[in-house]
């Protein structure tokens, strides 16, 4: 065989070899699996490396218009979801200066995955930090805060959001952020154009949503009680939630809820469910249907923009809609746990 021949056989066995391994890392990523009810899929049918995903846009309880449920309707009938993925349990939906119920919707997403290690091997706490969530949507900024910068420990307008026994990042084991996401793709020209139309006296839309929120992981006794959520009868081992209770614009509160359970009948697997809750004001979305009117805002609509239904939405992250942003996320988490 020549020298050239040599080179391109070479050549040929490296690309080959690329190929072999990029197409096996593409076929090793998580599959999402959209079910009615995560609950109602047997653990033993979830295939490796498949997300089994959720959410309530099709829900009974869901308005027609804009896929989000009435908060009212939802901490209702569902009780043990209220109790779990609210802000905190006792969560209602806040009163106005004017005396007036500032009323909320909820879109609400979750979960499963089956992970190959047995649930005690698993620790959530590594998660509680900014590098994690900085891993799951590299598009959202943060820093760090401490309990003087929350705005419900200080300010009086946003004090429906604090917790009623104790202030918000005061606890030795809570990881607090500030975190900055800037609307991608034409969002922020829309913006631009919604403010030049605004009349001069009200404040001008944000292009980014600025949030802090409160990691931490769940501690006893409630971690004993998750089942109640989860549906699953078996031992949780550990559980880490991130509570958004501050956000500058449209959102009310946020929660993401990550569960790991031993699997049922196999003792080198465990489960991990994974929930995540928007509560959005009923009063921008009602306010800005304003937009529908006018053809250069239509696609501002904030339903739609939230719900992934405006030709606006791009990317993963928030500019993509609730729920795409959601499947991004879970998936960026069942990721890193399976790489553990």
């Amino acid at each position: 065989m020549s020298i050239d021949a040599m080179r391109l056989h070479r050549a040929a066995v490296l690309i080959a070899a690329c190929v072999a391994i990029c197409t096996g890392a593409a076929a090793q990523e998580f599959q999402l699996e959209d079910v009615p009810a995560v609950a109602s899929v047997p653990i033993a049918q979830i295939k490796p490396r498949t997300v089994i995903f959720a959410d309530q846009r099709n829900d009974k309880l869901a308005d027609s218009s804009t896929g989000l449920i009435p908060f009212d309707d939802w901490a209702r009938s569902r009780p043990v979801q209220r109790r779990f993925l609210s802000l905190f349990p006792s969560f209602v939906e806040p009163t106005l200066k004017q005396q007036t119920k500032l009323k909320l919707s909820v879109y609400q997403a979750e979960a499963r995955f089956r992970l190959p290690r047995p649930a005690a091997a698993l620790d959530l706490s590594r998660y509680a930090n900014v590098a994690f969530l900085e891993q799951i949507d590299p598009a959202v900024k943060h820093r760090p805060i401490t309990a003087s910068d929350a705005v419900p420990n200080k300010d009086a307008g946003a004090a429906h959001n604090r917790a009623p026994d104790r202030r918000w990042c005061e606890d030795a084991k809570a990881v607090c952020v500030q975190s900055r996401y800037m609307f991608e793709g034409k969002i922020p020209a829309g913006i631009q154009l919604a403010n030049k139309l605004r009349e001069e006296s009200k404040k001008p839309i944000p292009d980014f949503i600025e949030f802090q929120s409160e990691m931490m992981l769940v501690a006893q006794p409630q971690l004993a009680e998750l089942p109640s959520l989860t549906g699953l009868d078996s031992p949780v081992t550990s559980g880490l939630e991130q509570n958004i209770f501050w956000v500058n614009q449209v959102i009310q509160f946020g929660k993401l809820l990550a569960v790991v359970q031993q699997h049922p009948t196999e003792r080198e697997a465990a489960i991990a469910t994974v929930y995540i809750l928007i509560a959005v004001r009923d009063d921008v979305l009602n306010k800005q249907r304003e937009y529908s009117k006018t053809p250069m805002l239509r696609n501002l609509v904030p339903a739609q923009l939230l719900m992934g239904n405006s030709s606006f939405n791009s990317g993963d992250s928030l500019s993509a809609g609730l729920p795409k942003y959601a499947r991004s996320r879970i998936k960026a988490i069942a990721e890193l746990m399976e790489r553990e």
